[in-house]
């Protein structure tokens, strides 16, 4: 009984996984190559006025776009990383954020975090079944 639903599982977790890294990488190449200036534009965030977003490294600027999906998606969150994200971006107000701002950041970390327990389940079932 218990292998049965190993093998429906399996690929189950499998197609979501890939499910998963193909929106967050067509949502991440719509988001840097034609949204980025306008969700920086529209969104603000303090670090921007020290230099522009180019100009910062790569691990900040995933940090600057985590920040963005945090404040729109749990915007009332004070714990941990969101809390700080909700802190630096108190000024945006997530209702009046346009969609065609939240698509893509909500495809981008939304498919990498659910991907990551889709990869994580997949691993563990393999390894089950070994």
């Amino acid at each position: 009984m218990f292998d049965t639903i190993l093998s429906a599982a399996l690929p189950l977790a499998f197609t979501l996984f890939v499910a998963c890294f193909l929106t967050s990488l067509i949502c991440g190449l719509a988001l840097l190559l034609f949204k980025l200036r306008k969700t920086n534009e529209a969104l603000q965030h303090p670090y921007l006025k020290q230099r522009p977003f180019g100009r910062f490294p790569i691990g900040i600027r995933t940090a600057i776009l985590m920040d963005y999906f945090f404040r729109l998606n749990f915007p009332r969150s004070q714990f941990w990383v969101v809390g700080q994200a909700n802190q630096l971006l108190a000024h945006v107000q997530p209702d009046q954020v346009p969609q065609d701002i939240k698509w893509p950041l909500l495809g981008l970390w939304g498919g990498c975090f659910v991907g990551l327990v889709a990869m994580a389940a997949t691993w563990i079932i393999v390894f089950i079944k070994m």
